[in-house]
Parts: C-alpha cells; sequence; structure tokens
C-alpha cells in the first residue's frame, strides 16, 4: 500500500530527473558504427536537444545513466513486472518553444520536453505517447516503452506541454492548457517521424499511438482528428471528455459528497453507497473507494475543475481541499449541469466525438474507481459506434482491473494488471495491421479462476 500511495503522489507531482551520467562521445559513436548518424539527427521544430549514445535504452540502464525520471512512473506497474534489456541505440532529449515552465526534467525548467529514443536494432516501426495523469514525458517508460523498444519499435514521448498539480495556470483560456496536450502529441509525431527517416534512411512504415488515463484521451483525439499520422492506436483507459457528459466533473463530485457519510457507517452509509454506485463507482469496488478518496477524487476534481470552470469559487485557485458539503464554493457540490455554458464551451475544446479514421483497439478495468468504466470506455464505445466506425475498433473490458497497476500489489487477490493486457492488445493491433487478422470481438476478459499471481503478470488473453 506505500507503494500504492507513492503512485498517486506520483501521479500529481513532478521531480527534476537526475544528472545525465558518462555516455560515449559523438566521435567514439561515430567511429565505432553504433549510433554512426547521431550528429546528423535534427528534431524540426525543436528549441533545444540533446543527443546521446546510450548502451542501453531501457530502463534496465537508463535509470543508473540519467536518462529517465524513476518517479515520473513509479507506481504505474506491478512490482514484479519483468524489465527487458539489451536495446543500444540512441536518445534525444529536448523541447519545443513554450512559454510555460513547470517541468523541471534536466534543470531546464522548460514545458514541450519530449524524449525520443532510437534503437540499433530497428524493426521499422514509431510508437508515440502522451503521459499519463499530470506527468512528465518518461511517464511511460516502464509500462509502454521497455516493452515497444525491446520489441524494435522507435519510442517518443511528450510531457503534453505543461505538468504537475498547478497545470491549469498555463493557457490563456480554460480548457486550453488540455488543448495544448492534443497538439504537442501531433507536434510530437510529426517532429518523430522525421527524426526517424533521418535515422535510418526511410520513415516510418508503421506509427502507432498509445497511452494510459489521459495518454489514452490523447489516442482517441488523435485517430478522431489526426489520423492520416497514424496507422492505429492502443488506448489503455483513457479519460472521456464530452461537452454534455459524462465526464470528470459530473462523477467526482458525487464521490466526494457520498464516500464520507458512506465511510462513517450508520444510519446514512446504505444511502451514500447507493449514490456512489448511481454515480457510477461499481459494486464489488469498495474496498479501493478509501485510497481513492484520499489520494486522487478531490484533487482531480479540484484542478480540473479549475482548469475548465476557474470562475465556480472565483478567485480562489482550485478550491478548498476536502471541504465538507455545503461550504462555500465546495468541489463536492459542484453541479456541472447547472454552470453556465461558458464550462461547457471550455469542454468543448477538448471534447471527443467517436469518430475515429484508423483502427483503435480500447481496454478498461471495470473496477477502475477513478475513471469508472459505466462513465467513461463504455460510453466511448457507444460514440464510435453511432459515429458508424465500428469496423474499426475493438473494445476488451477488464474483469478486476484498476486505473494503475501498482494496487495489483496490494491486492493481488481481488484485482487483475492491466500492463499484459495493453500488451496482448498492442500485439493484437500489430496483426490486423500487418496481416489483416481481426482482433477478437469486443469482449468483457474474466479474471481466470485459476491465475496465479505471476501467470497475471504475463499473460492476458483476448479471445478466451
Amino acid at each position: 500500500m506505500r507503494q500504492a500511495i507513492a503512485a498517486a503522489a506520483a501521479l500529481l507531482t513532478i521531480a527534476a530527473v537526475p544528472a545525465a551520467a558518462q555516455h560515449r562521445s559523438e566521435a567514439e559513436a561515430n567511429s565505432s558504427g553504433h549510433c554512426a548518424t547521431i550528429s546528423w539527427l535534427r528534431v524540426p521544430g525543436a528549441e533545444r536537444q540533446d543527443n546521446s549514445c546510450l548502451d542501453e535504452l531501457t530502463t534496465a540502464g537508463t535509470v543508473a545513466s540519467g536518462h529517465t525520471d524513476k518517479a515520473d512512473w513509479a507506481g504505474l506497474t506491478p512490482a514484479g513486472l519483468a524489465v527487458p534489456s539489451g536495446v543500444p541505440g540512441i536518445q534525444i532529449d529536448g523541447y519545443f518553444p513554450d512559454t510555460s515552465t513547470t517541468n523541471t526534467n534536466h534543470g531546464w525548467q522548460h514545458d514541450a520536453q519530449f524524449v525520443i529514443r532510437l534503437p540499433d536494432r530497428w524493426n521499422g516501426g514509431l510508437v508515440i505517447a502522451g503521459s499519463p495523469g499530470v506527468r512528465e514525458q518518461y511517464a511511460n517508460d516502464r509500462a509502454i516503452g521497455d516493452w515497444v523498444l525491446a520489441r524494435g519499435y522507435a519510442f517518443a514521448a511528450t510531457d503534453k506541454g505543461n505538468t504537475g498539480v498547478a497545470f491549469h495556470r498555463d493557457g490563456a483560456a480554460p480548457g486550453e492548457a488540455i488543448a495544448e496536450w492534443n497538439s504537442r502529441v501531433t507536434e510530437l509525431t510529426r517532429a518523430a517521424r522525421a527524426v526517424v527517416a533521418q535515422r535510418y534512411f526511410r520513415p516510418p512504415s508503421r506509427t502507432l499511438a498509445t497511452g494510459m488515463s489521459n495518454g489514452g484521451y490523447l489516442v482517441r483525439w488523435q485517430l478522431e482528428n489526426h489520423p492520416e499520422l497514424y496507422d492505429g492506436g492502443v488506448d489503455w483507459e483513457g479519460t472521456l471528455w464530452r461537452e454534455e457528459g459524462p465526464n470528470l466533473l459530473t462523477f467526482l463530485p458525487p464521490a466526494l459528497r457520498a464516500y464520507p457519510a458512506y465511510a462513517a457507517g450508520g444510519d446514512g452509509a446504505d444511502r451514500a453507497h447507493q449514490e456512489m454506485t448511481a454515480a457510477g463507482f461499481p459494486a464489488g469496488s469498495e474496498f479501493l473507494w478509501p485510497f481513492h478518496h484520499q489520494y486522487y477524487w478531490d484533487v482531480t476534481q479540484r484542478i480540473y475543475r479549475e482548469e475548465l470552470d476557474p470562475d465556480y469559487d472565483g478567485a480562489q485557485e482550485a478550491g478548498t481541499p476536502f471541504c465538507a458539503p455545503a461550504t462555500p464554493a465546495c468541489d463536492a457540490d459542484y453541479d456541472y449541469g447547472s454552470r453556465p455554458q461558458s464550462v461547457r464551451n471550455a469542454v468543448s475544446k477538448i471534447a471527443l466525438t467517436g469518430k475515429i479514421g484508423k483502427p483503435l483497439i480500447t481496454l478498461h478495468g471495470t473496477l477502475d474507481v477513478l475513471l469508472p468504466i459505466g462513465q467513461d470506455s463504455d460510453v466511448y464505445a457507444r460514440m464510435v459506434s453511432d459515429a458508424g466506425r465500428g469496423h474499426l475498433f475493438r473494445y476488451y473490458r477488464v474483469e478486476a482491473g484498476t486505473h494503475v497497476d501498482s494496487l495489483y500489489d496490494a491486492f493481488p487477490d481481488k484485482l487483475r494488471p492491466l500492463t499484459p493486457c495493453h500488451r496482448s492488445a498492442f500485439t493484437a493491433l500489430e496483426s490486423w495491421l500487418g496481416r489483416g487478422q481481426q482482433p477478437p470481438p469486443s469482449r468483457t476478459l474474466p479474471r481466470p479462476v485459476s491465475a496465479t499471481p505471476e501467470s497475471l503478470l504475463t499473460a492476458c488473453r483476448l479471445d478466451s
């Protein structure tokens, strides 16, 4: 549980990456053949870039060399997840022009930071990822980057242009800080495709988008708005934004109102439980509610409400933590439906439509109590179908999966890690695009009755 608590803190906080360790010089790289094109590489549009020739691009080496930020990805994967290794190549760290300064990595005090990794042994593909939560560009290193690099993909990730719990200070108007996330992923995709062509003397044969939580939202948005840049994507529990709802601002306030009464017990507990389940938090997930109430629901509601509806609490910034209902401007009393049209206009800047233009696989845990599945991916699946894009879509509801896999370590008898399911979805997408092999139909994936903790860490079948 201590590790799970650290995961919650890491999702919302930032930390500076260690100073870069010694690595091969450009002359040594060029003379040896390893990283031989390092001096040629230029990231289009970058204001700064630092090219490094590394003997190991995965976290098996980048933790020691200072080319990742361990705090950024802490807690997003189970502790027992294997770490691949044996991936030498080039890493490019840098940033695009930006005016905000929340990202302190490398001591740059500059947002719009990115990382691009180019393995020596390349399979022809490129994977693009945006960070989950309000984390930085290294947040996907363990959950996604290590694995795709070991499979031979080039990998690029962005901090989305603003980070941390005060991300809402960026942008000139409500909704613009989140809208920047989308433009930064588009920017990185175009730049990374060009860098790949410089490094390997041909463009990528396949460009895939993937990410979890806010990163999954970015996959959805990119395939809706820029399908020309991608061949497909895997959305891991993406955040749903819709002008009419549901969205974070419709289901988090009921949880903040009802949970304290439920936790207190007594005469009001049953009614409070009914209010929780009516808001989308499924029966059977109660063991996860105390942790999410303490570490996720309150701060998430306040900072995203501040981004989209700053006038709710006047001059105060991001409300009052854990305020009691009936307290003036308390986020527990927030009612999205009664707010001015200007709030829905802000949400419309980041809203999804379901009109994907390339193949997309979505997976979501049934015990997700930060983004409840019935208020999120179930709805998005209907949106895709209603938009007439069902032939491009597969949706796997993962029984007993929750929002962050670190909680599996605390509740191995009740939960199932989603990381192996993401990998199964990714390989299914590869077969779909490469061989025309249709993935299994959309379905709920039951938690195997006879599964061991070890098997749940390594396998997740989509067809049974």
